[in-house]
């Protein structure tokens, strides 16, 4: 048996739209958003009373989404500092190559975006970064050099 494909990487908001306006200044195309709420819902993730706001959004061409989730109830929890650095446990970050990284860094400061160390050179292979975005999250940024 093996893994067919990853569908996609859950994150949980207090903002949505400001999350989705980053995401989508990213370069990633929302494919919708929807209420969800219902005991199918508390059964898979173990919790009562759910009621959330869901935005898809997905990589252009199709390959990889992030799910973005908001909790009207049971209110969200935080689970580590909001700007934790990348050695703290867990999820860090979510990578994506891009065209350019200069451009990319400079919409995502429309929306937020700060970077969180600098542009770095990799050999002669990439320009990497990281960037945090609305409440911490962090995408890393690989611009392909050829």
């Amino acid at each position: 048996m093996a893994i067919r494909r990853m569908d996609n990487v859950l994150v949980v908001v207090d903002d949505l739209d400001a999350v989705v306006a980053f995401f989508v200044a990213l370069g990633m195309e929302l494919e919708g958003t929807m209420p969800v709420e219902g005991r199918w819902v508390e059964r898979v993730i173990g919790l009562d009373g759910v009621r959330q706001d869901v935005a898809m959004l997905r990589v252009p061409g199709g390959h990889g989404r992030i799910e973005l989730a908001r909790f009207r109830t049971p209110k969200a929890v935080r689970a580590e500092p909001e700007a934790a650095p990348a050695n703290t446990l867990g999820l860090r970050r979510i990578m994506f190559a891009v065209d350019d990284v200069d451009e990319t860094v400079a919409r995502l400061r429309g929306h937020g975006g700060e970077l969180v160390g600098e542009v770095v050179r990799y050999e002669d292979v990439y320009r990497l970064c990281y960037v945090r975005g609305p409440e911490g999250i962090v995408v890393g940024l690989a611009e392909e050099l050829r």
